[in-house]
């Protein structure tokens, strides 16, 4: 994968490259005996910042177990709890690999792209939070324009933006699991209910 990949949502085939690109990265975690967390930032108090948590409520399905999951609608992983949820995954999960999502301001021909990254991004670098840089790979959705009085271009952000991003996202990872690692498997008693 190269560094940085911007992916434009428009394009109809937007969920496969974004599914291939992390499948790569899924792949390779896997075969260094990794874990995979897939930690979503944000809060759900702010349109624009509420990316990772509706994120994170697509994906709470997907946990199994090679796959945890943080954040979403019901418990954000946001700024005053970001440390905390890190030093969980560490303590929880042995050698993890972070695929850390947020919502990122950007310019204007970017606004409604996803751009996937190897490395960390940097939580609250919009709103100039310190915040440690998190993720072995991370997503950004670029939901609005940088410029100005950030906190006010997250709280006027479309709704339509955010939940666009947020499907395109959610389905990449998905599909991404299912190509990488594989479907829930079935406990013997829900074999058994089927058989009926």
């Amino acid at each position: 994968m190269n560094n940085k990949i911007i992916l434009d949502t428009s394009e109809g085939n937007c969920i496969f490259k974004l599914r291939d690109i992390l499948s790569e990265q899924i792949t390779y975690a896997l075969n260094s005996q990794k874990q995979i967390a897939i930690l979503c930032i944000g809060t759900d108090r702010s349109t624009g910042d509420s990316l990772g948590p509706l994120v994170g409520d697509k994906l709470k399905f997907l946990v199994r177990d090679k796959v945890a999951l943080y954040g979403n609608l019901e418990k954000p992983v946001h700024a005053k709890n970001l440390n905390e949820n890190l030093q969980d995954i560490k303590d929880t999960l042995e050698n993890p690999f972070i695929i850390a999502i947020d919502a990122s301001l950007g310019n204007i021909s970017n606004v409604g792209n996803v751009i996937v990254e190897k490395g960390p991004l940097l939580p609250g670098a919009a709103l100039n939070k310190n915040l440690s840089p998190v993720g072995n790979v991370s997503i950004k959705g670029i939901v609005n324009i940088s410029g100005n009085l950030e906190f006010l271009v997250l709280q006027n952000t479309r709704l339509y933006t955010v939940m666009n991003l947020a499907d395109i996202i959610s389905k990449g990872l998905y599909h991404s699991i299912l190509k990488t690692i594989g479907g829930p498997k079935l406990h013997k008693e829900s074999l058994e209910d089927l058989a009926k």
